[in-house]
């Protein structure tokens, strides 16, 4: 009889592991889907951004999103298919390639 109480509770234990995983990798901050559901095309002056995030497209949404954060905190979705935002993302890049790493 013990034996089977043993055998109950370790497998409730190995049916719960799982789901606790899956709920810490949800709580940590990694968000399963897409961040941008509209991106904007309209320009915004980059003097007006305090920092650019680029998230690449993976499981969690087929596309590249560019999130800005403005000076006054708030985040916008950028178009990454619009031309003035790929002229920003090229400059940021070499920008990055030429400035020496301290």
């Amino acid at each position: 009889m013990n034996s089977k109480v043993n055998f109950i509770v370790l497998t409730l234990v190995l049916l719960c592991v799982p789901s606790i995983k899956a709920a810490s990798v949800l709580k940590s901050g990694m968000d399963l889907r897409c961040q941008c559901i509209k991106p904007s095309s309209n320009f915004i002056h980059p003097k007006f951004m305090k920092n650019i995030e680029i998230i690449p497209s993976g499981p969690h949404c087929e596309n590249v999103e560019i999130i800005a954060t403005l000076q006054d905190a708030k985040q916008v979705c950028l178009d990454p298919e619009s031309p003035w935002v790929k002229k920003i993302i090229n400059k940021i890049i070499s920008r990055s390639q030429t400035d020496p790493v301290q």
